[in-house]
């Protein structure tokens, strides 16, 4: 098995075996999760990729 290096997302299976996700921060922290559950895998690692993609998305801030 590979090791693991921080920041990385992890896929899991729930209860139901259904497939999310976990981004777990540089300090080995996680710090978010999918919302959603996926029957395929390869759903949740597109879910994955669209948040990877998202690095760049503009940051807003509230008063």
């Amino acid at each position: 098995m590979a090791q693991v290096t921080y920041p990385c997302y992890w896929q899991k299976k729930d209860n139901n075996k259904q497939w999310y996700w976990i981004y777990y921060a540089s300090n080995g922290k996680a710090i978010s999760r999918s919302s959603e559950s996926y029957i395929n895998r390869a759903d949740c690692t597109h879910s994955v990729n669209i948040m990877k993609g998202s690095s760049g998305s503009p940051l807003f801030y509230s008063e």
